[in-house]
């Protein structure tokens, strides 16, 4: 089992460094949608958590918000903006992949100092979503429009996710559905402040 949730965060990575790459939109959004079906498949994958109702609970609303809900707002729209397809930045594609393997060896580096309280399925879990936090906040910056904005803070609370699913065992899941709101009105406002 461990195996499977080492590879589901590996390719969370890797999408994660593909969005720095991408200069379309439309990619960008169907790169997010298939990040939110690996986060959903998580709490499965997770050794404590495998088919229980909190699990079934997490999965199942983050699949439908990370997955559908999200990137089908995220399309509608950049139609009604008519914002262009292309993706706007700051630093060049190549710089910003340049930074975001950076980001990755750092938070492989603060990983091996940072412990969690609890024994967790993979070793993975704590440098995956620090790399998660700090691309969102790379593409935060690095981008122009808007909606790649938003495509950027999906990124840092899908690292946010990730973390917070670590510690699932412990944690309440009001507090797993709280996350969830937050990043469903973040989208929401976001939504509203491009239009």
């Amino acid at each position: 089992m461990q195996t499977l949730i080492d590879i589901a965060l590996l390719l969370v990575l890797l999408s994660d460094l593909y969005l720095l790459s991408l200069t379309r939109l439309g990619a960008s959004i169907k790169m997010i949608a298939f990040q939110g079906v690996l986060l959903a498949l998580l709490p499965f994958l997770s050794a404590g958590m495998v088919l229980s109702l909190h699990a079934f609970i997490i999965a199942i609303s983050s699949g439908a918000i990370k997955a559908l809900l999200i990137p089908r707002f995220l399309s509608r729209a950049a139609r009604e903006v008519h914002i262009g397809l292309e993706i706007d930045s700051y630093i060049p594609y190549s710089a910003s992949l340049l930074a975001g393997m950076s980001v990755v060896l750092v938070s492989f580096w603060i990983a091996r100092e940072f412990s969690l309280p609890v024994t967790v399925a993979s070793h993975l879990w704590i440098p995956v979503s620090l790399a998660g936090v700090m691309i969102g906040l790379l593409m935060l910056i690095i981008r122009k429009k808007a909606i790649s904005q938003v495509i950027g803070y999906l990124v840092l609370e899908n690292g946010i996710y990730i973390l917070g699913l670590s510690l699932a065992g412990q944690m309440p899941l009001l507090v797993e559905l709280g996350v969830l709101l937050d990043i469903f009105a973040g989208v929401f406002i976001m939504g509203i402040i491009m239009n």
